[in-house]
């Protein structure tokens, strides 16, 4: 498994942007997909955008299309979420998840995942 640390998170308005950064341990970053998903209390955890091993798919989920962006540095073992366009119903705690094989949308199908960011849209 490979460990995970999120960060960037914080307290934005509305319309504001962020960028989301997951930083992965161990030389083998390359051979994993990587994803973004969300979770608010008492809710299941969502899937967000998910990037291919070498960054040449990604996918998202609707409710952020074409407002967020995920990107990797397969070099610095970082997986990135820039959001803009930020709103209200997008506060949540953001995690990353890795998994081996190609990108799936159910968190049950990760093997790692990071600890957390906070992320807080006011409006």
């Amino acid at each position: 498994q490979v460990q995970l640390v999120e960060s960037g998170g914080g307290l934005v308005q509305a319309g504001g942007s962020l960028r989301l950064s997951c930083a992965a341990s161990g030389r083998t970053f390359s051979t994993y997909a990587m994803a973004w998903f969300r979770q608010g209390a008492g809710k299941e955890r969502e899937f967000v955008a998910g990037i291919s091993r070498n960054s040449g798919w990604t996918t998202y989920a609707d409710s952020v299309r074409g407002r967020f962006a995920i990107s990797r540095d397969n070099y610095e073992n970082t997986v990135y979420l820039q959001m803009h366009s930020l709103k209200p119903e997008d506060t949540d705690v953001y995690y990353c998840a890795a998994r081996i094989d190609g990108v799936r949308p159910t968190a049950e199908e990760y093997d790692s995942w990071g600890q957390g960011t906070q992320v807080t849209v006011s409006s």
